[in-house]
């Protein structure tokens, strides 16, 4: 459920021209999944020098003539002219391209560089080749013209008379046909149409016929199209465009090989790996992402740290990406492990003063591994190392440099401060978790990034249905409802159908919470629903950790409804995957669980088996859920298996067993005792509250079965505290519960007395 905010740095510094584009601009695309591919061209804002604000108030009045703008806005043209090295008019056709194309203010500065870089390789490539006819060389002097004057549409009709006339006598002029192809390929990236362009690369590769004189001319308008296939897919979410960029990738490899051309097949491998990674983080299954790592361990055996530094560390941060992305929907610690190691490789080479944006994004994918072992291992020291690295991040990819960046890196602090608030009794890292998301949407709106705004309303519903659980009013809980509500209007099924998953399943778990609280059977029902459509994307075979997590969540709805052997067979279904070894904190959490359900059926039934099972169910919890590592868990356990053992102490009364039925009711205060270590009347008042309440219970039945008036006399004491709680926070219900039973132990206390 994280927000995925690393970078994909690719190796612009040794790319060919051709291939700028993949290291064109960082796109962060999430919650619980936050994708940055990034290069050199998201550093052009320093490099223009002029604040992203002027660029985008000449957009908003590109249609007026020169003479009408203001001074400040004929100045701010001048100065463009001068950074960008266009005349006047070409300033003003990147300015209708931009308005046109609708690009988000901290993205204006990049693509005008990225205009104004199309612009230069179009003067260039306009130079007219000898050899032309009369008729396609007053084509291409009128077209030239065009292209000075910024007229990029009527350049490319001109450009294309031209082609049509070349192509007549393709077996003469089959260059000359391609390089016009290719210009109009450089046309379309100028006007950020990256399928039209990715189709006049292919064009002019067909047009030059395989192991020519012109080789390298083909293979370079390949790169060419793969280039402008990424961008699209990449860009636009166009998974179709990324399964062709991959397959035209692998052809490539076939065309550079790794004997006679090393550093070109490696940076190639590095391409592969980079588009498998982008689509892979988007569908189901692992495959891609496995291909994806593979294609990176092959780019490093020719990019090696002594041959490239810069192509080592960026292929050792893809390598982490896509090793954290297998390890996070995989069973076991070992590819999280081996990306942890894959992003401290590449951070002896990035340091925060020579490549600060480099350094952060790399910073944020250790974090994200971090994190995702912190879940899946006892102890807080892995998440408490997360938090620290996505601060660390933070000061790389500040809000005014990278601004979508920065609020994926919030988002992902978020879900950090939230994993470390749900092991503790407190509530302020889970306030903490709800302030980083609130920041991270103040740049991630869902005009700009729908698929980012949603995982982030994601994040900050898991946080607030954390600290709804918590208190004893509804309205954190209806917060996450609600911000459930909104992520799934982006994250779709069709979509995005992991993060439609975390988002529905999320919803059911703040309904049945909502449901539990009202005691409203339609929300616990809605929750059920919830679940088992989760469960028809959340396989066990295709993610075995969130099918688990599902069954776990699933029992609890079917618990409160009643279903008690349902959710039996729900919970012992996690626990095939959630085994101790692997998950141990969800195992003891399912353990919890499975005993309360046991515990809830033993009520119902003649006889203990059952309330000896939920018994044993939560001392194996309590192996993990120590108090060190997670007091609040622990807490919670104790106090449940209080309850149970008072219900076997009843139980066995009921049934003559008197001495067992003491010793289960001496264990069950024990239990008590020890949760209220942890459960304070000022930091968690409910559960303090219920707690006395079962600790009054205990001790009023072994001072009945012991005719001991002094724990009888404790067992008031107990249940006043609860009652001076429940007056304090409101809970009328409760309230009457509890001064009921103290007015029937003190009338039985007095004529025990008596």
């Amino acid at each position: 459920m994280r927000c995925l905010s690393f970078g994909i740095l690719l190796a612009a510094g040794v790319l060919s021209s051709n291939e700028r584009s993949y290291a064109g601009d960082c796109v962060a695309t999430a919650n619980f999944g936050s994708v940055a591919i990034c290069g050199d061209v998201s550093n052009s804002t320093i490099i223009i020098g002029i604040p992203q604000q002027k660029v985008d108030e000449l957009i908003k009045e590109r249609t007026k003539p020169f003479e009408e703008l203001t001074a400040a806005q004929r100045e701010t043209i001048d100065l463009l002219k001068e950074k960008l090295d266009l005349n006047e008019r070409q300033i003003r056709s990147a300015l209708d391209i931009l308005g046109e194309a609708n690009i988000p203010l901290e993205r204006l500065a990049a693509k005008l560089v990225e205009i104004a870089e199309q612009y230069k390789a179009l003067k260039s490539s306009a130079t007219l080749p000898a050899g032309d006819d009369p008729t396609i060389t007053a084509l291409k002097v009128e077209a030239e013209q065009a292209i000075d004057n910024g007229q990029l549409a009527k350049a490319d009709d001109l450009l294309s008379q031209a082609e049509t006339a070349q192509r007549g006598a393709l077996d003469r002029f089959a260059l000359k046909a391609a390089e016009t192809a290719a210009q109009r390929g450089e046309i379309a990236l100028a006007r950020l149409r990256y399928a039209e362009a990715a189709q006049h690369f292919a064009d002019a590769a067909d047009l030059l016929p395989p192991n020519s004189s012109h080789e390298d001319k083909r293979v370079r308008y390949l790169d060419q199209e793969a280039s402008a296939l990424f961008q699209q897919g990449d860009e636009f979410g166009d998974n179709a465009t990324l399964v062709s960029a991959i397959a035209l990738e692998k052809r490539l490899l076939a065309m550079k090989p790794r004997e006679r051309v090393p550093l070109e097949w490696a940076q190639t491998q590095f391409h592969l790996g980079t588009v498998l990674f982008t689509l892979g983080y988007r569908e189901n299954g692992t495959a891609r992402l496995e291909e994806s790592v593979a294609a990176y361990r092959e780019a490093l055996k020719e990019w090696t740290r002594e041959r490239d530094p810069s192509g080592w560390a960026w292929t050792q941060t893809g390598l982490g990406n896509a090793l954290f992305a297998l390890g996070d929907l995989a069973n076991g610690t070992g590819k999280l492990e081996e990306a942890v190691a894959a992003y401290r490789e590449a951070l002896k080479e990035e340091t925060r003063e020579r490549v600060p944006l480099d350094w952060g994004r790399t910073q944020a994918g250790l974090a994200n591994a971090l994190e995702s072992l912190g879940e899946r291992e006892s102890g807080t020291g892995e998440l408490e190392e997360a938090v620290a690295a996505y601060r660390e991040a933070l000061k790389g990819l500040t809000r005014e440099r990278v601004p979508l960046e920065w609020a994926g890196t919030q988002t992902n602090l978020g879900y950090a401060l939230y994993r470390l608030g749900d092991r503790e009794s407190g509530t302020g890292k889970l306030e903490e978790a709800v302030a980083a998301c609130r920041e991270a949407l103040k740049e991630e709106t869902r005009e700009r990034v729908p698929l980012d705004w949603g995982r982030t309303q994601t994040g900050m519903a898991s946080a607030l249905e954390s600290l709804g659980e918590r208190e004893n009013s509804t309205g954190k809980l209806e917060e996450a409802v609600a911000a459930y509500q909104e992520a799934l209007k982006e994250l779709t099924r069709e979509r995005v159908p992991l993060d439609w998953g975390r988002a529905e399943g999320g919803l059911g778990t703040a309904l049945f919470e909502l449901g539990e609280r009202e005691n409203e059977t339609g929300k616990l029902e809605q929750a059920v629903a919830a679940y088992r459509e989760v469960l028809k994307e959340f396989t066990r075979a295709r993610v075995p950790l969130e099918w688990a997590r599902t069954q776990m969540n699933l029992g609890n709805a079917l618990l409160s409804l009643g279903e008690g052997e349902k959710a039996v067979v729900a919970y012992r279904e996690a626990l095939k995957e959630w085994t101790r070894d692997r998950i141990p904190l969800e195992w003891a959490r399912t353990q919890m669980n499975l005993g309360r359900a046991l515990e809830t059926l033993g009520e119902r039934q003649n006889g203990t088996p059952r309330l000896d099972e939920a018994v044993v169910a939560y001392r194996e919890a309590l192996k993990e859920w120590t108090r060190d590592r997670d007091p609040y868990a622990w807490a919670l356990t104790q106090v449940s298996l209080g309850n149970a053992l008072t219900k076997l102490g009843y139980g066995l009364t009921r049934l003559g067993e008197r001495d067992g039925a003491a010793g289960k009711l001496e264990e069950a205060i024990a239990a008590y005792r020890e949760g209220l270590k942890e459960l304070t009347g000022d930091r968690s008042p409910h559960e303090f509250a219920a707690t006395q309440t079962g600790l009054g219970s205990a001790l009023w039945k072994l001072g009945e079965l012991g005719n001991n008036s002094t724990e009888m006399e404790q067992a008031l004491a107990s249940m006043r505290l609860a009652v001076e709680v429940f007056q304090r926070t409101g809970e009328v219900r409760s309230l009457a519960m509890a001064q009921s039973r103290i007015t029937e132990m003190k009338a039985n206390l007095d004529k025990f007395k008596h």
